[in-house]
């Protein structure tokens, strides 16, 4: 496993739901902590300020830290009910192995409903409701999940390890999104650290985007940016069942996102990342969504507004226990973050309003 792979799996096998972000937060902070200076706005936020640079135009560059997962409600018995963490569809949680994060330490468990077994045969037809799951941790009798630490606000999330596919070039795991964004963040701000940039750079990990973009709302007025570059995971199509000539596929490049729910980006912003992309041949395609948003739907009104874009890194299966992605796309997206933030003089800035 190299350097790249063990970050990946650092990551990812991090527990961090919204509002639960602080071991995501430390690992930003160990990998960053050397070459910026490390800050939090009041919600929590990871800010790193490049300590190479200058002092103008601000870019940021934003990654949300946290992932979808549950949180304990309460307890039916010795079993537990939860609240889902961000959207999940409900077919997804049954089965799912998880982790659940307590004050004495972490205890292991799986999602359950009632047994096909005992339903009658109209009852199995129906769809199966968040409501009607709950988590067995393996207790027996009377015994409740408080004897285990467990307590209502606990965190969980899927028990998922970081796996190797197709001889590394694509990667298994949990909380791609958007922990691969943040991934992007630390790999660009290193890479930045060693050349002589004409701005300066905020690396930046959002908590609560799952639950309502709330982070990019206290990180941007914390950072105050003259320009705002966010990473998230795209929407991968090339599965079956996925949109006829579908341009999100693993291996397609970075996407460049001209549209979604929350944001239409700076257009001029965008010709510059696309006139660079072409320059350094780096491959990209576009993606446009009609549900959903990201951070850059609140960064791009920050304040008296800021010129914003998305990208993105193709991911099957977001928003699930286990995700898939390529490396050569979060490589270029790396890239492409690099050599659009060393674009970003002064001159340029001013010309995106």
């Amino acid at each position: 496993m190299d350097r790249i792979e063990k970050m990946m799996k650092e990551f990812t096998e991090t527990a961090g739901v919204s509002g639960a972000e602080e071991e995501v937060f430390a690992l930003m902070k160990k990998h960053l902590g050397k070459i910026a200076s490390i800050d939090k706005c009041g919600l929590g936020s990871f800010v790193g300020h490049l300590k190479k640079g200058r002092k103008k135009p601000r870019i940021m560059i934003a990654g949300h830290m946290d992932e979808v997962g549950l949180m304990v409600s309460h307890f039916s018995g010795s079993f537990i009910k939860f609240n889902t963490i961000g959207g999940w569809w409900a077919p997804r949680l049954l089965g799912l192995p998880v982790r659940i994060k307590t004050s004495k330490g972490c205890v292991r468990g799986v999602i359950a409903s009632k047994s096909p077994f005992h339903m009658e045969p109209e009852e199995r037809k129906k769809e199966i409701k968040t409501k009607e799951l709950y988590i067995d941790v393996g207790l027996t009798g009377d015994k409740k999940p408080e004897k285990l630490g467990i307590m209502p606000g606990d965190p969980v999330v899927p028990d998922t390890p970081f796996l190797p596919l197709d001889g590394g070039k694509t990667y298994l795991a949990k909380a791609w999104d958007n922990r691969i964004g943040c991934m992007v963040v630390v790999e660009t701000l290193k890479k930045l650290s060693r050349l002589d940039i004409p701005n300066a750079v905020y690396g930046v990990g959002t908590v609560q985007e799952e639950v309502g973009l709330r982070g990019a709302v206290t990180s941007g007025y914390h950072v105050n940016p003259d320009v705002a570059l966010t990473v998230d995971v795209g929407i991968a199509q090339d599965i079956p069942g996925g949109p006829e000539g579908g341009m999100e596929k693993l291996g397609g490049g970075v996407s460049i996102c001209v549209y979604d729910n929350s944001l239409i980006p700076n257009r001029k912003l965008r010709d510059l990342v696309i006139s660079v992309a072409d320059k350094k041949k780096i491959p990209y395609h576009f993606s446009s969504i009609s549900v959903g948003g990201t951070d850059g739907g609140k960064l791009h009104m920050d304040r008296s507004g800021v010129p914003t874009i998305v990208f993105g890194i193709p991911t099957r299966y977001i928003h699930s226990g286990a995700g898939i992605l390529a490396r050569s796309d979060f490589e270029n997206a790396v890239k492409l973050v690099v050599e659009v933030v060393k674009s970003l003089d002064e001159k340029t800035v001013r010309k995106l309003i």
